[in-house]
């Protein structure tokens, strides 16, 4: 089916029917959809790429005070979440995706102003940070809407596309911060840099100007491209993916692979400051903090076709193990005397990244082939709701607990999980094999 042969509304669309499906439009669909969930995810994570700068420009916030400003944008992209999950069948992708891209401008002027005013009171900066959770609060809208415009067997593929790709954007930023910081981008250098305690410059306020003309385009694109195909439903319809058990159990398995990504990702830097930071010779976090996320990504995104050949819970549960061994050994590098155990951790730390990757393929696999599509829709936003406050339990927990003992935890978790999968999903008779 070619899009002139469809209806202006589009209301005999079916991706099962290959009579009743125009797959130009749901690959452009998706295209311009992950173009703007990258920029969304480089929004979410953009206070973890400021917050450890922040000191150094002259504002004086303790430790604690730093986990809570970099765990907020997860806490409010979880709440977000459980807004956007409802979405998509009410405002239809256009408006969906433009809307929400529209609001990214919210958060990156606000940061943008912010670090160039040390007096800048701290309830403001957490106020800030809550913004930057409408970019982690998209992906429950976007992924469900992405799931509408494609057949079950090339669920895995689209899905992990775009969620592979839109995770760069937490490397993205992690990755441009330290870079743009450094001199005045081209048509901003009436901006003057901020003051460094040892006295040299920095234009910290580059890390929320550098995305904003890829932001405004993305609202264009949106605007001039996207349709809205006839899934619809009102919020009390959609409630019903609360009554099914495999609901709650995805969400487990979810978090496990999801939460560990996005909360890793954002503690990461903060993370290494706290247990390295002391050694003569510490390692820059800023240096390493974007790698995870990078690998997380990358796997994500090619496991996808992996995932549509083989099934997504066989991906799961090799996830769940591998996840498992990757945060005990970690651990063990948690109470170093040497600063060269540093890269051992950090290999464990890539290798729990890269797993939980093949573990968020398979479970975006998983859940359209276990759901019929518009709960498969609410199912997919509501475990990526819950999986989004990762960044804040991550962030909480190690401002209360000792490393050690919250790695001790999460290996726990995910031990728990694995076998979940295996039980419901992977073994050979299994109540749903997906």
């Amino acid at each position: 089916m070619t899009s002139t042969t469809l209806a202006p509304d589009l209301s005999n669309w079916d991706p099962e029917d290959p009579q009743r499906w125009d797959r130009r439009l749901a690959w452009r669909t998706l295209w311009v959809t992950t173009y703007n969930l990258t920029l969304a995810f480089a929004v979410w994570y953009l206070v973890s790429a400021i917050a450890p700068r922040l000191t150094a420009v002259g504002f004086d916030l303790t430790t604690a005070q730093l986990y809570w400003l970099v765990a907020l944008p997860g806490l409010a992209g979880g709440i977000m979440r459980l807004i956007f999950m409802f979405l998509p069948p009410v405002v239809g992708t256009k408006t969906l995706v433009g809307g929400s891209a529209t609001l990214l401008l919210l958060p990156m002027v606000g940061w943008t102003l912010a670090v160039r005013d040390t007096t800048t009171s701290y309830p403001m900066l957490l106020l800030l940070a809550l913004a930057c959770g409408i970019g982690g609060g998209a992906f429950a809208g976007f992924m469900p809407s992405t799931s509408y415009f494609f057949p079950r067997s090339m669920s895995g593929t689209a899905l992990g596309l775009q969620a592979g790709i839109g995770n760069f954007g937490v490397s993205l930023i992690q990755f441009l911060v330290p870079w743009v910081v450094g001199f005045g981008l081209l048509g901003t250098a009436v901006l003057t840099p901020q003051q460094t305690v040892e006295g040299g410059d920095l234009w910290l306020h580059n890390a929320g100007l550098v995305l904003i003309p890829w932001v405004v385009l993305g609202i264009v694109l949106a605007a001039v491209l996207l349709r809205r195909v006839p899934v619809t439903a009102n919020l009390r319809q959609q409630l019903d993916i609360f009554r099914e058990r495999h609901t709650w159990y995805m969400t487990a398995i979810y978090t496990m692979t999801f939460g560990a990504f996005s909360g890793f990702a954002a503690q990461l830097g903060l993370l290494v400051n706290q247990v390295y930071g002391g050694f003569a010779d510490a390692p820059d976090p800023l240096r390493y903090a974007f790698l995870g996320p990078l690998l997380g990504s990358i796997t994500r995104a090619a496991w996808g076709p992996l995932c549509d050949r083989f099934g997504g819970a066989v991906w799961t549960f090799v996830a769940g193990l591998g996840m498992t061994a990757s945060t005990v050994v970690a651990t063990l590098f948690l109470t170093p005397s040497d600063v060269g155990e540093f890269t051992w951790f950090l290999v464990a730390m890539l290798a729990l990244f890269t797993f939980a990757g093949i573990g968020n393929a398979g479970t975006f696999k998983q859940m359209p082939m276990i759901f019929p599509r518009r709960q498969a829709g609410g199912v997919i936003g509501f475990t990526s709701a819950i999986a989004a406050f990762g960044p804040f339990l991550v962030g909480m927990a190690l401002s209360v607990w000792t490393p050690v003992a919250f790695f001790v935890g999460a290996a726990a978790y995910f031990a728990g999980c694995t076998v979940l999968a295996w039980l419901q999903y992977a073994r050979p008779g299994a109540p749903r094999p997906s």
